[in-house]
């Protein structure tokens, strides 16, 4: 049995590793249940139009906005129904292929956001 600089159990032969920052088994963890759970984003919903790193091709990017993943993938979902493209959702952004800011902006804005064009 180790122990951590804060004096925690690290590891026991009954349940395995523990969570440093809990103290339970790390298939009990609270910690990522409680991080999973809070929504990334700080509020504002950004709408930017980016072609870096994509072949010269232009891809619609929506971030900031303050839902879980499941949300996010039914907002990003409803948005490229909406544009009539494909697209996806990575680490809390949106993605939609080809500009359709404007198009994106109302359909936010209909959902009850209010969306700002960068």
């Amino acid at each position: 049995m180790k122990s951590s600089s804060k004096g925690g159990l690290v590891y026991s032969t009954e349940t395995g590793r523990m969570c440093p920052d809990c103290g339970r088994p790390v298939a009990a963890c609270a910690c990522k249940a409680n991080a999973k759970a809070a929504p990334v984003g700080d509020g504002v919903v950004r709408v930017s139009r980016q072609t870096k790193g994509r072949g010269g091709k232009c891809v619609t990017v929506v971030k900031g906005l303050a839902l879980d993943g499941d949300a996010l993938a039914a907002l990003g979902k409803r948005l490229r129904t909406a544009c009539g493209s494909g697209g996806t959702v990575k680490d809390g952004v949106i993605e939609v292929q080809g500009d359709h800011c404007e198009l994106i902006m109302e359909a936010l804005k209909q959902h009850g956001h209010s969306p700002k064009r960068q």
